[in-house]
Parts: structure tokens; C-alpha cells; sequence
């Protein structure tokens, strides 16, 4: 096996680093994915209140006028 040398080294730090700064941005983009899901499903529950309020308001509405 050749003799480790500081190009050999100066390498391998280099792909370390760069393997080190992807995985900390494939974390950050991953914890984003959840935050933005959690997000979503809470707009997606304030929009079925607020589609259950419209339609009793409809039908009371409805009642007044006829």
C-alpha cells in the first residue's frame, strides 16, 4: 500500500469537509420538509373550520330568507 503523503491527506479532508456540508444540508432540508408538512396540515384543518362555518351560515342564512 503506498505511503500516506499530504496530497493523499489534503484529499481526504477535502472530501470529508465536503461530505460533512451535504449531509448538514440533506438534514436541514429534512427537518424543513417536516415543518413545512406539520404547516400544511394545519392550514388544511383551519380550512375545513372554516368551510364547516360558511355552510352553517349558509343554511341559517337560507332559513332567514325564506
Amino acid at each position: 500500500m503506498a505511503k500516506k503523503n499530504k496530497l493523499l491527506n489534503d484529499a481526504a479532508e477535502k472530501i470529508g469537509t465536503a461530505m460533512g456540508k451535504a449531509n448538514r444540508t440533506a438534514h436541514k432540508v429534512a427537518k424543513a420538509g417536516v415543518m413545512a408538512k406539520k404547516e400544511l396540515e394545519d392550514i388544511s384543518k383551519q380550512v375545513e373550520a372554516l368551510k364547516k362555518q360558511l355552510q352553517k351560515t349558509t343554511k341559517r342564512l337560507r332559513k332567514a330568507l325564506a
